[in-house]
């Protein structure tokens, strides 16, 4: 890698940082590349980013951002994960973590504050908003659909 491209990948970290409200790393040791494929498949369809990083230079992008407090985290091969939604990064890599032992989550970060990995667990658990979403409607419904149900077993009575 030469000297414009570690440039360009460090201006590109930099402004992923600026630009996520939340950063979960975590070590990659040993997973294989179709595992690292599925894992980026898992996290995209979360709505989150999920990339590969290098130590060095991902510790000279963390300055002057918001997560500037993970610095420590980087060491060996790490992964970093990120999104807007709190809850969407964390449960991807929760949840392959679950099923794969080779990804180990190790810490993270949201707004100003560095998460612990039993936070990362907590918000891991938390309805998506898509989920929230679904069940507010639901709830909604379900007044109109049993009267309608009420209703026409009503008018059936009465026409027999």
């Amino acid at each position: 890698m030469n000297r414009e491209e570690k440039k360009q990948l460090l201006d590109d970290l930099h402004e992923l940082f600026n630009g996520s409200e939340i950063v979960v790393v975590s070590h990659y040791k040993g997973l294989t590349v179709a595992e690292v494929s599925e894992l980026r498949a898992a996290i995209h369809k979360a709505g989150a980013g999920f990339r590969v990083t290098k130590n060095r230079i991902t510790k000279l992008a963390l300055k002057d951002t918001k997560f500037e407090g993970l610095t420590d985290l980087f060491t060996g091969p790490t992964a970093i994960a990120f999104a807007n939604d709190p809850v969407s990064a964390c449960k991807a890599c929760v949840e392959f973590a679950k099923n794969n032992e080779k990804l180990v989550v190790i810490g993270g970060a949201m707004g100003t504050g560095v998460l612990t990995i039993d936070e990362i667990n907590r918000l891991a658990t938390i309805p998506s908003m898509d989920e929230l979403r679904a069940k507010i409607i639901g709830l909604l419904q379900a007044p109109g659909a049993q009267l309608a149900r009420v209703t026409k077993a009503y008018s059936e009575k009465e026409a027999a």
